[in-house]
């Protein structure tokens, strides 16, 4: 940091198993990720190629290059899974990891039906090549999943292997997690934290008044997703209670 403040909340350090940011990359060029890795490098744990993007990137293995020097991981967005796995060619998708030096998956069911014996059977496969990010939750908003139903499947792919459970809720922040209108349904998230630790998920929380809350309801070292690359620096300030949302909060803790 630029300076010392008191009361500021103790974050962890990299590499981070609670506290992590994972940034979401929806097309960067090699020059921007560059830049990005300047400014925001140290708070940023791993990032998300969003949805397919990877099929498209023209500068796919320079951009992978970049982000591997400076230390931080990537991996595919979960739909890139779900197009795979649709077409019949998931033995395709593990030579892509392979070929892309890959170290980390997601497995993710949001847009496809998969039944959820074959869905974890995805993650035990790929938890013997990869660490696996496992998301659960739909990007349909008219499907609406009780939350004792999101703690079984949460518990279940962690049982097959994911080393951390991703919470739904889309690049937009309106689905899954959240009502249409960004708000986060707070009796869901409760009721999951009574049974999956909260070290073990990542929230999606791609919009100011998520993060928000999860950092008030959890603290400062809450794991969190889908942030764009523009939104981790206030992120951080969020975090450390640097920003009027949480000034207060942290002012007079410990």
């Amino acid at each position: 940091m630029n300076f010392t403040l008191n009361n500021v909340p103790e974050r962890t350090s990299k590499p981070r198993q609670t506290g992590f940011t994972m940034a979401m990359d929806k097309g960067l060029s090699v020059r921007e990720v560059e830049d990005f890795i300047e400014t925001c490098g140290d708070f940023v744990d791993i990032v998300k190629l969003g949805w397919a993007t990877s099929f498209v990137t023209p500068t796919l293995k320079e951009k992978l290059a970049v982000y591997k020097v400076a230390g931080i991981p990537t991996y595919f967005g979960g739909t890139l899974f779900e197009a795979f796995v649709i077409r019949n060619q998931f033995d395709d998708y593990r030579k892509v990891l392979d070929k892309y030096d890959m170290s980390f998956a997601e497995v993710s069911d949001g847009s496809i039906e998969l039944a959820h014996d074959l869905k974890c059977e995805y993650v035990r496969k790929l938890s013997e090549q990869v660490t696996v990010l496992s998301e659960v939750g739909s990007k349909d908003a008219e499907k609406i999943i009780p939350p004792y139903k999101w703690i079984q499947l949460m518990q279940a792919e962690l049982d097959a292997g994911a080393w951390k459970v991703i919470g739904e809720a889309r690049e937009s922040g309106n689905v899954g997690l959240f009502r249409s209108s960004g708000e986060v349904r707070e009796g869901l998230v409760e009721e999951i934290l009574t049974k999956i630790p909260f070290e073990k998920i990542i929230w999606e929380a791609p919009q100011k008044a998520q993060q928000v809350f999860f950092i008030k309801l959890l603290g400062a070292n809450v794991n969190l997703g889908n942030i764009a690359p523009n939104e981790i620096i206030p992120l951080e300030t969020i975090r450390l209670g640097l920003r009027g949302d949480t000034f207060m909060h942290f002012l007079n803790q410990k």
